[in-house]
């Protein structure tokens, strides 16, 4: 068997050579296409990866409020502060001094609520309107009445009265 001398044709010379040039372009072009996907693939992947580093940061800071406020929401609420209000001393013509100190000695009375919980003063609402109302109190000479118009028990106690000489 005699293999023929192709090597010595002009033609197969430049067939053997285009072969062998477009498979080095061909190959070039394989390893920059699977470059440029790995390239993105890996992009891809870092920021994954940042994104769910991100989240569970996210999740770590979540669930710790949340721990912090099944503390605080087993903690009862209590009351304050109280504010009191006199709707009608501009009729009685009462001075700041004297509107101060009146609702300094209603507050006095009813001092004892700060720092209770607020379910148990709501459920004694009846008691601290008639501790306020079934009181005289005395300011400047004067003694002075007071029914209330409006209570509001939340963390502050807000309490709006009508005063009346007695």
């Amino acid at each position: 068997m005699h293999i023929p001398p192709y090597h010595k044709k002009m033609s197969w010379q430049r067939f053997f050579i285009g072969l062998f040039f477009g498979a080095l372009i061909s190959y070039g072009i394989v390893i920059y296409m699977y470059g440029q996907m790995y390239e993105d693939l890996l992009e891809k992947n870092l920021a994954l990866q940042s994104e769910l580093s991100d989240v569970k940061k996210q999740n770590e800071s979540l669930l710790k409020t949340n721990e912090d406020l099944d503390e605080q929401s087993k903690k009862p609420i209590t009351v304050e502060s109280i504010d009191m209000v006199i709707e009608n001393k501009e009729e009685l013509k009462l001075d700041t001094f004297t509107v101060h100190k009146l609702e300094d000695l209603i507050k006095q009375e009813i001092d004892h609520l700060v720092g209770q919980d607020v379910y148990i003063v709501s459920e004694s609402e009846e008691l601290l309107i008639a501790a306020i109302e079934n009181n005289v109190y005395e300011a400047d000479d004067f003694s002075y009445e007071f029914e209330i118009s409006k209570l509001t028990i939340s963390n502050h106690i807000k309490i709006t009265v009508d005063a009346k000489l007695s």
